[in-house]
């Protein structure tokens, strides 16, 4: 290679040493609304939630051994373990954590998923009105909704695998009757599981 080619790469590598520190300032920062910490997370929905949330890593969405005779697809909702079963066949299933009934509100049965929605509004029962006379009579559907990005709704019954703005709350006994899951895996699960799918309370 001639010497004056050799010479002009070599000028183009010094400038570029001399830009990275300003090139990472500039491109490699932090989008609008977040900040830098030194501190580590320990779950990644402390990444997401509005405030410091502390869950049990066993709540996290993960696959685990699962022996059913129940066809792939089929959803078994585990309430005493927390837990909720997306049976994926071969010994398998997708496991995510979950919240449940306060006492007084358990069920179990069998039924179907019936329909599906996105980022849902939530009508509350008269019976839970009257408990709650706060409650509107309307909430429309959002980041504020008590029912999260998605519902499942189950049969013809009131309740609905749904998400929650209350992450912190899976894994307790928390709610009127319906499964609560984190947006991120109720988002998951909606995008996995088809209208007509079995589910199984327990």
């Amino acid at each position: 290679m001639p010497r004056w080619i050799k010479a002009a790469f070599a000028g183009l590598t010094l400038s570029f040493v001399a830009l990275a520190p300003v090139m990472a300032a500039s491109y490699f920062v932090p989008p609008p609304g977040l900040t830098l910490t030194s501190g580590t997370p320990t779950n990644r929905l402390m990444l997401r939630a509005p405030k410091k949330v502390h869950l049990d890593p066993k709540y996290m969405r993960q696959v685990v051994p699962f022996q059913s005779d129940e066809r792939a697809g089929t959803l078994i909702v585990s309430t005493g373990e927390k837990f909720l079963y997306l049976v994926l066949g071969d010994g398998r299933a997708l496991r995510y954590g979950i919240g449940t009934a306060r006492t007084g509100f358990e069920w179990s049965g069998t039924h179907h998923i019936t329909r599906k929605a996105e980022w849902p509004g939530w009508t509350p029962p008269a019976e839970m009105r009257q408990r709650r006379p706060d409650l509107p009579s309307y909430m429309p559907g959002g980041q504020t909704n008590p029912l999260g990005a998605r519902a499942l709704y189950i049969g013809a019954t009131l309740y609905r695998i749904h998400g929650t703005n209350e992450p912190w709350t899976i894994g307790g006994d928390v709610s009127s009757g319906c499964i609560r899951m984190v947006n991120d895996d109720v988002i998951d699960l909606y995008g996995r599981v088809k209208i007509g799918a079995k589910v199984i309370v327990l």
